[in-house]
């Protein structure tokens, strides 16, 4: 049959008496609705009467007849409405546009409705009411103040796109105010309860047509978006039943098994999901659902027992894997444990230690843990019995994972065997900085802390004794506290090697400045696992009343006790706080931070909030904003009360901190809504430093997705306000750490160039961040940027600001030894606490300098180190699947020999030649006479003796041994271009302990032989599976433990045990610390030349050099002049 031209004549039936000429009306317009639907529109009114008139018997037909021409209309919420009216007409399998809209639309609504539904859980809003109570009233009566209201409109919203409300996409992302009924205005209002059942069946419809297709993921994605729970908790079940009937029938799964999608469910949770109290419920729901399964995934469940900070059901999970007496099981066991220190907080790991069973009997903590979580323990043996020799090391092994010790103690191992440290550059930098300008001499101890950090090689410190002397001061305080950095994790060594330095208990020893960094570096040492020294430092903080020593101590307590919630801790440091110390305050406000990092006390919160207000020094108050952001670290929509109220705050360091506190409250979310609020702020705020932290959190909260980074700062990075292009260079640096991003390389390198000195070095910094462990086969621009931070260091008239921070970036391009990364997140992909913490109070160097050794907390050691199931270092290869070259080293820097400059050619007058040859001439004459001989030998002159000039016949020399030089610099260039040629073929082995960088993890493998890993490597410590436990194994030998004994001596560099010689020394070199450079240098040789153990002379030495009292005030000169050494600088030759 022919489609219709026009509908005129159908329409005439509709207004007929006959029902059955009605209902072939609606047929027939139904069939060819897409032609003739402009005509129709205009009948849309008797068409829906008859859908309303209860007695026509098609009512469901001319639904649908109306659905398809509002369609036609876009009118898209009518047509869905009638659409679910129509009921089973609407066919969902109907391959067209129509129906493809509609089924969108409805998705949309169901998502819309049930989100609505969704009641969250208790916890997400626990410190909701506290805080109200504390940032209420600021809120109301700051709205009309605040800096960032034009004052034009201070009473009208504001019309800026940026601070605009909008409802789209609050499902994932929770906003600041209050969310609005419905998804967005495009949602349809429907308040008949027939509709809202149509399309919960159209929906059921839908799942039920995916279920059977197997396409389980798409119900997945729809019941996370909707926040319904039940649905999940069905769509799992149903793809196991799904799984074992196909099983039965010898047959595979549509999409996988039901482990692989609670797999996918927990990905998108943890990725997507941007709300605290969903993710939190979802986990919950996958957890308890793994916890049925007969054989789950262990480090899925890991991972849901870290996030939901559940401390019981993480050591039952290893009493469950231990009991089986299983070396695999065992094995699984370590690795979770390594997982878990690796994401867990010192809190946590603390509780988990705790609640496992002790060398004796179990404790009753571990059946108190084993009745709340019984799905886990089925099989667990009775907890009373005793436990086996075998049980007793596992769990001893097991406690040294959990507190830190192991792992440590690996990651010191593979930084010492694998230090590619280039000292060249150190040296290049001393050279270059004038070392009696502090922020010079800052600058050099920098360098060398990140590019040693966690190596404990401080060659460098102990090789230029004179250069240390110079530091005086908080650059002595700096220098102090490098030790910690380059000797992070060194544990079990700390004391003995800061003991020179640390404060005694008996009076004033040594610098207050020296004894103070000595604490801060007792912190970096053991920061983050330092649950153990914290009575220690809190002794050593609160026996003194010395500001500087309280400052050092402040830090060292927070860093040792970060996340710990110690109230003792904090209470001690509130006592300093309000002695309202400008010189400590800061520190102590960032400590107490650091101590409740992340509880959201609100106690803690009131007391910072209320004294900020109250004290007149800035630094007092930036130290509380601080402090304030850390406490809410992770908290998401926990927080969004105490940012308005900060936000709202007239005094811009303390909207400063509420900026500071969405970058760490949403930090790697991607949240939207914080993504809008600091662009409103970065473009707003009339303070440059809250506009510049703006644009700098963009890094914190976007680091999951570097990509997109660039092009949101595309056009900050060309603000006419440097602040703002400073920020836009750090955000950069922050989120694309370690990548190599091309699109964040081509916005820094012409901020390279940037009129303003610290805008240059910001992107100096950043370029470093994005290029740290880069080769030139990975990046080519990675020598031309190395080789423009050594112009920079090099270059006399750059401004001291640049040449800081590319001495900063030398360091942090070759962190630790070149084989540390920086890394924000964990290697299992769960943030990375102490890495953000240190990298958000690195960035506080703009106003302190000491706080930039914190980005040490960040540096990640990229290594596989694989371990059998007795945690020992087997000796075995696995294989890379790529060019040797594509993850090298990058070559260490050609060292030139210092060359005096040349001689020129001596050109020797004619006059001076004939005077020579008349000299000569007489000379020969007397010689024959007093010889009294007949005939003597003539000597005939040459002929081109003239008067022609005489040179050196050392050129012909030097030119032959030139060419020479040069025909075997090309052989050996030609044998070297040989040699690579035969290496660079693709494929090649990996010893054990190696460096594996992020992106070189995709291309390892483990070919078949003995060793047989228990996951896929993430980087790190990895557990194998021995297939060959009876054969005998091949140890790696760990060469740190052999070298702790060598420096002891840096423990004992005044004991009374030393030789005349050794201790003539000491007290020499702590004369020479106070000026005398001739006698340090004479010294210097003096002990390289002597008896006994160099490095212990030359600690022993720097101990002396830094424990000096300093003489000289706060207002005095920075360091005197040596009368032997006399120069001028190039600012004086200027002037």
């Amino acid at each position: 049959m022919p489609g219709l031209v026009s509908a005129r004549g159908i329409l005439a039936f509709l207004a007929d008496e006959e029902t059955e000429l009605k209902a072939f009306a609606l047929k027939t317009l139904n069939d060819d609705i897409d032609t003739v639907w402009t005509e129709v529109a205009g009948a849309l009114s008797q068409i829906e009467a008859l859908y309303e008139d209860e007695s026509f018997p098609e009512r469901q037909l001319a639904a649908l007849v109306l659905a398809k021409t509002y369609f036609h209309l876009q009118a898209y919420n009518e047509s869905m409405t009638f659409a679910l009216a129509a009921g089973p007409l609407f066919k969902l399998d109907a391959p067209g546009e129509f129906e493809e809209t509609i089924i969108s639309k409805c998705i949309d609504q169901y998502i819309a409705v049930s989100s609505a539904r969704h009641k969250p859980t208790k916890q997400a809003k626990s410190d909701l009411p506290a805080l109200m109570t504390t940032f209420g009233s600021v809120v109301e009566g700051a709205a009309l103040i605040s800096p960032t209201t034009p004052f034009s409109q201070s009473t009208l919203p504001s019309k800026s796109l940026l601070s605009r409300d909008s409802t789209d996409n609050t499902i994932l992302d929770p906003t600041f105010q209050p969310a609005k009924e419905g998804r967005s205005a495009s949602v349809a209002q429907i308040t008949d309860d027939k509709t809202q059942a149509a399309l919960q069946g159209v929906i059921e419809r839908l799942f039920e047509a995916c279920l059977r297709d197997g396409k389980y993921r798409q119900v997945v994605g729809i019941a996370v978006e909707a926040k319904n729970l039940d649905v999940l908790r069905r769509v799992i079940k149903r793809s196991s039943e799904d799984g074992k009937r196909a099983k039965g029938k010898g047959q595979e799964p549509a999409q996988g098994s039901a482990e692989e999608l609670m797999d996918y469910a927990l990905s998108i949770c943890m990725d997507v999901v941007q709300e605290r109290g969903l993710r939190t419920e979802i986990l919950r729901l996958v957890l308890d659902l793994l916890n049925e399964i007969q054989n789950p995934d262990w480090f899925a469940i890991a991972k849901c027992v870290v996030y939901l900070d559940s401390d019981q059901e993480a050591s039952v999970l290893l009493k469950q894997l231990l009991s089986n007496q299983d070396p695999n099981a065992r094995a699984i066991a370590y690795q979770i444990a390594f997982d878990l220190y690796d994401n867990g907080t010192q809190e946590f790991l603390t509780k988990v230690i705790k609640s496992l069973p002790s060398s004796g009997p179990a404790e009753s903590s571990g059946e108190k843990a084993a009745d709340e979580s019984a799905p886990l323990v089925e099989n667990q043996e009775d907890s009373a019995e005793a436990l086996s020799e075998d049980l007793v090391k596992a769990y001893d092994n097991i406690r040294s994972i959990l507190d830190g010790g192991k792992a440590i103690q690996l990651n010191l191992e593979f930084l010492y065997r694998n230090n590619h440290t280039d000292l060249s550059i150190l040296n290049k930098v001393r050279d270059s900085l004038e070392s009696r300008n502090s922020i010079f001499h800052s600058a050099l101890t920098f360098c060398n802390a990140f590019m040693n950090a966690g190596t404990t090689n401080d060659k460098f410190f102990r090789d230029n004794l004179e250069w240390l002397g110079k530091a005086i001061n908080w650059s002595k305080f700096t220098a102090t506290a490098a030790l910690g950095v380059i000797h992070h994790g060194n544990l079990s060594q700390s004391r003995k090697l800061l003991e020179p330095y640390l404060p005694k208990g008996t009076g004033l020893s040594g610098s207050p400045y020296s004894q103070g960094g000595a604490l801060y570096a007792y912190g970096l040492i053991h920061a983050n696992q330092g649950v153990q020294e914290l009575n220690y430092l809190r002794t050593m903080f609160t026996a003194t009343d010395i500001e500087v020593i309280q400052h050092g101590g402040a830090l060292g307590l927070g860093l040792a006790g970060m996340a710990t919630g110690n109230a003792q801790i904090y209470d001690d440091l509130t006592k300093v706080l309000f002695a309202d110390s400008a010189l400590n305050g800061e520190a102590v406000g960032v400590a107490m931070g650091l101590i409740m990092l992340g509880t959201g006390n609100a106690k803690a919160l009131e007391t910072m909030f209320q004294y900020a207000h109250d004290t007149t020094h800035e630094k007092i108050v930036r130290g509380c904003a601080v402090g304030m952001a850390l406490i809410m670290f992770g908290r998401q929509e926990g927080a969004d009360v105490m940012i308005e109220g900060l936000l709202n705050d007239p005094d811009p360091t303390l909207r400063y901190g509420g900026i500071l506190t969405v970058a760490l409250a949403y930090c790697g979310t991607g949240s939207n809504k914080a993504i809008r609020k600091l662009l409103h702020f970065a473009v707003s705020d009339v303070n440059d430093d809250v506009r510049r932290i703006a644009v700098m959190s963009l890094g914190f909260i976007l680091f999951r997705k570097p990509g997109s980074v660039p092009r949101m700062v595309e056009l900050l990075a060309e603000s006419y306000n440097p602040h703002v292009r400073y920020g836009s260079a750090m955000a950069l640096g922050i989120s694309c750490a370690g990548t190599g991003l091309d699109e964040a390389i081509d916005l820094l390198e012409p901020m390279m160039k940037d009129p303003t000195d610290f805008v240059r070095q910001g992107a100096l910094i950043a370029l470093a961040m994005i290029m740290v462990q880069q080769n030139e086969v990975m990046n080519p621009k990675v020598a031309a940027i190395r080789k423009t931070l050594k112009k920079v260091v090099g270059d006399r008239h750059e401004d001291a600001m640049t040449k800081f921070g590319a001495s900063l970036a030398l360091g942090i391009i070759d962190a630790g030894g070149r084989n540390c990364t920086i890394g924000l997140q964990t290697q299992t992909g769960n943030l990375n606490m102490a890495g953000i913490v240190g990298m958000a109070v690195f960035t506080q160097y703009w106003y302190w300098f000491p706080f930039t050794h914190f980005l040490a907390l960040s540096f990640v050691p990229t290594s596989i180190i694989g371990l059998d199931d007795n945690l020992e270092i087997p000796s075995f290869k696995f294989h890379c699947a790529t060019r040797p070259s594509l993850f090298d080293y990058p070559p260490e820097q050609e060292v030139k020999a210092e060359e005096g400059p040349k001689l020129v050619t001596t050109a020797v007058l004619s006059t001076t030649a004939q005077a020579k040859r008349r000299a000569q001439k007489k000379e020969r004459a007397q010689r024959r006479e007093s010889m009294d001989m007949d005939s003597t030998p003539i000597v005939k002159p040459t002929a081109s003796s003239g008067d022609k000039m005489d040179i050196d016949d050392d050129k012909v020399k030097s030119d032959e041994a030139k060419d020479k030089k040069d025909g075997e610099s090309a052989d050996k260039d030609a044998s070297e271009a040989k040699k690579k040629a035969d290496k660079e073929k693709v494929g090649y082995e990996i010893e054990n302990m190696s460096r594996v960088l992020p992106g070189q993890l995709k291309y390892i493998s483990f070919p078949a032989g003995r060793y047989k890993p228990v996951k896929k490597p993430t980087g790190g410590p990895l557990l194998l599976h021995d297939t060959q436990p009876d054969q005998p194994k091949s140890l790696i030998e760990e060469k740190l433990q052999k070298m702790t004994t060598e420096r002891a001596p840096v423990a004992g560099a005044a004991a009374a045990g030393a030789t005349p010689r050794q201790s003539a020394l000491a007290q020499a070199v702590r004369r020479a610390g106070g000026g005398d450079a001739q006698d340090l240098n004479d010294l210097v040789r003096m002990a390289e030349s002597g008896t006994g153990s160099g490095s212990g002379s030359g600690a022993a030495a720097a101990a002396g050099v830094l424990t000096a009292v300093d003489e000289d005030g706060e207002g005095d000169e920075e360091a005197p002049v040596p009368g032997e050494f006399d120069y001028f600088t190039d600012v004086e030759d200027d002037e």
